[in-house]
């Protein structure tokens, strides 16, 4: 599983001119699927979106986590993230899961998300989405589990 984070003061997914996730401040995170991930990837990947300290202390350092803060949390599916793009011009996505697989742990990640975090918004799966994010910092992270 791929988490690419990027903290924002603001985040929204569109699909087809309609609104479907939108947050202020917190965490906008792209997150791939990938054929090997189990249950226990899920879990863990959660737990480290949910508690990675990407945001300023008292004296500025990056030491408080989305938890700490009672942020919000936007998720967008992304298969691409887990693109083979070592030779060629043209992607391979052999390194992403099926999308049945895809969706159902994407889904499930969500779930575990829900559970810790008041405000958890998606993106839609599989659709042509349109990302608008106010980047802060910029600060971005790329997440492996």
């Amino acid at each position: 599983m791929i988490a690419l984070l990027q903290r924002v003061n603001e985040a929204s997914v569109t699909v087809a001119g309609e609104t479907t996730g939108v947050i202020g401040r917190g965490l906008l995170v792209f997150l791939a699927v990938q054929p090997d991930d189990a249950q226990a990837t899920i879990t863990r990947m959660a737990e480290r979106v949910l508690t990675y300290r990407v945001f300023a202390d008292q004296n500025d350092r990056m030491n408080l986590s989305l938890l700490d803060e009672g942020l919000e949390l936007l998720l967008v599916p992304q298969f691409t993230l887990a693109a083979d793009t070592r030779k060629g011009t043209r992607a391979s996505f052999t390194r992403a899961a099926a999308p049945d697989k895809a969706i159902e742990y994407f889904e499930r990640f969500v779930a575990e998300c829900a559970q810790r975090l008041a405000v958890v918004e998606t993106g839609v799966f599989g659709a042509d989405m349109q990302v608008s994010l106010v980047n802060d910092g910029p600060v971005t992270f790329w997440l492996e589990a």
